[in-house]
């Protein structure tokens, strides 16, 4: 087991996740909602574009936060929830709701997760096509 440190998720990083999820979406004619998390779960960096949807903001955030409790993109997530799937409880069992709709990711640095991002407002393919693309220029 490694004990090397990783260097966490920054501010600086966020903006640069946000920015380029924002470009993605600019460029698709989407407007969205981007929400950045650090590896606790905390907010590190929250956009909603002046025209998305409010609700869009909300599933931003779950989506990140659900990407990052699972470690898992949650558009591979989906078919487990569902009623015939093995965690189809999983979305009402916690405390906090997990959304289980494409457009949140994990971010790893040297293999380790050190946060997570959601994007909302577009269909699900895209939001997380927006994701991806954020994660991408992160790299």
């Amino acid at each position: 087991m490694s004990t090397t440190a990783v260097t966490p998720l920054t501010t600086q990083d966020a903006e640069t996740l946000v920015a380029a999820a924002r470009l993605a979406a600019e460029a698709a004619g989407v407007t969205v909602s981007v929400t950045v998390l650090d590896a606790g779960g905390h907010l590190l960096a929250f956009r909603r574009d002046d025209r998305a949807v409010l609700i869009s903001g909300e599933t931003s955030t779950r989506k990140a936060y659900t990407a990052l409790q699972l470690n898992a993109p949650t558009a591979d997530l989906v078919d487990l929830v569902k009623p015939e799937g093995p965690f189809h409880s999983l979305p009402t069992a916690l405390d906090r709701p997990l959304l289980f709709i494409a457009g949140g990711l994990p971010i790893h640095r040297d293999g380790r997760l050190i946060g997570a991002i959601g994007v909302g407002g577009g269909a699900p393919e895209q939001d997380h096509g927006f994701a991806t693309a954020a994660v991408e220029a992160l790299a």
